[in-house]
C-alpha cells in the first residue's frame, strides 16, 4: 500500500475495533492466524470478491453499506450450508484517490456486521492502485461433523421450499439484506434438509445448482413463487415473475425436503419469516414451471451471469 494509506495504522486500528479473540484462534498479529477446530465440528470454507460497479456502486452505496455487503454475502453462502460463521480474512484493493478515512468506512461496515454475527477478523490484506474499489472476504465456519447441507442431495419427490420473498433486490436489499443463519440451523434441526442454496444470482439460476449436483429436476409452479413487495404492481404479472425468478441478490435460502417434513412446515412453520412450497423436484433432469393455465415451459437459466 502506498505510504500516505498508513497501512499499519489501519491495521491496528481494525485491531481496536474487533471483538475479542476466542479461545480457540490466534488472529491478527501473527504471519497468519491460527485455528484449532473445536472436537466432532467440521470447517467451511468460502470467498466471495466484490467489485465497484459491479457489485455496488457510490451512491446509492455508502463505503459501510458496500463493506457490510461484501462480509454478508460470505455469511450467506455459510447459512446455505448451515453452518456457524466463525472468522473470516478481509482483502482491500483501495483507489488511491479517497484516503484513509474511506478505508476505515468501508472496514466499519465489515467490523459492525461481524460483531452482530461474533465473527472474529483474523487477517487479510491492503493496497491501493488506480482502479475502483475491491473487497475480498474469505470466511471460515463451522458445523457439527456431517451435519452440513450440500447441493447434491434433492432426490425425486422432494417438495422445494424458499424463505421470504423474491425480486425487486437493486431497490436496495442487495446492501441491506441480514444473512439467514439463524434460520437455517433452526430449519436444519426441525427437518431433514436434502438440498439448500441461498439465492444469490436468482432462483431460475440457483436452483439450476441444486439440480446439477442432485441429477435431478424441478418442476415449478408459477403461482406459487412469492413475489416481493419490492417489485411494482404496475408490472404485467409475467413480468413480476420474471423479477422473482432472476434478479438475483435475494439470498434466501432455497431447500428441498421430503413431502413429510413439507407438510410439517407448511403446518408449523418454525421461522419467524415465512416459507413457500413453490415445486417438486423430477427425476427427469430438466427444470420446467407451471403455469396458471396448465402449460408448462423450460424454466430459462436467467439469473445473474458471472462472465470472464
Amino acid at each position: 500500500m502506498a505510504s500516505s494509506f498508513h497501512e499499519f495504522d489501519l491495521i491496528q486500528w481494525i485491531r481496536e475495533q474487533c471483538p475479542s479473540a476466542k479461545a480457540n484462534l490466534i488472529g491478527i498479529g501473527d504471519d497468519t492466524a491460527i485455528l484449532q477446530p473445536p472436537l466432532n465440528s467440521e470447517l467451511l470454507f468460502a470467498t466471495d470478491m466484490l467489485m465497484e460497479g459491479t457489485h455496488f456502486t457510490f451512491p446509492p452505496a455508502t463505503p459501510e453499506r458496500a463493506g457490510r455487503k461484501a462480509l454478508a454475502v460470505n455469511i450467506s453462502d455459510l447459512a446455505a450450508m448451515a453452518g456457524q460463521p466463525h472468522s473470516a480474512l478481509i482483502s482491500l484493493a483501495l483507489p488511491k484517490s479517497r484516503g484513509p478515512e474511506f478505508a476505515k468506512a468501508i472496514m466499519q461496515g465489515i467490523i459492525d456486521l461481524a460483531k452482530e454475527f461474533s465473527i472474529q477478523l483474523i487477517g487479510g490484506d491492503t493496497n491501493s492502485w488506480d482502479g475502483p474499489l475491491v473487497i475480498n472476504v474469505a470466511i471460515i465456519g463451522i458445523a457439527p461433523a456431517s451435519k452440513s447441507i450440500k447441493r447434491s442431495g434433492a432426490i425425486p419427490g422432494d417438495w422445494i421450499f424458499v424463505t421470504g420473498e423474491l425480486g425487486g433486490s437493486l431497490t436496495g436489499h442487495h446492501l441491506n439484506f441480514t444473512p439467514l443463519v439463524s434460520e437455517a440451523l433452526i430449519l436444519n434441526q426441525a427437518v431433514a434438509i436434502h438440498s439448500m442454496v441461498d439465492l444469490s444470482d436468482g432462483l431460475a439460476s440457483d436452483l439450476q445448482h441444486i439440480l446439477r449436483e442432485s441429477n435431478v429436476g424441478a418442476l415449478l409452479d408459477a403461482t406459487s413463487i412469492p413475489i416481493s413487495s419490492r417489485v411494482s404492481e404496475n408490472e404485467s404479472k409475467q413480468t413480476r415473475l420474471q423479477h422473482a425468478l432472476s434478479d438475483g441478490e435475494d439470498f434466501e435460502l432455497l431447500f428441498t425436503v421430503s413431502p413429510e417434513d413439507g407438510k410439517q412446515l407448511l403446518s408449523q412453520n418454525p421461522l419467524p419469516t415465512k416459507i413457500t412450497q413453490i415445486g417438486e423436484i423430477t427425476s427427469r433432469q430438466t427444470a420446467f414451471i407451471q403455469h396458471p393455465d396448465g402449460s408448462q415451459t423450460s424454466l430459462e437459466d436467467s439469473g445473474w451471469k458471472h462472465e470472464l
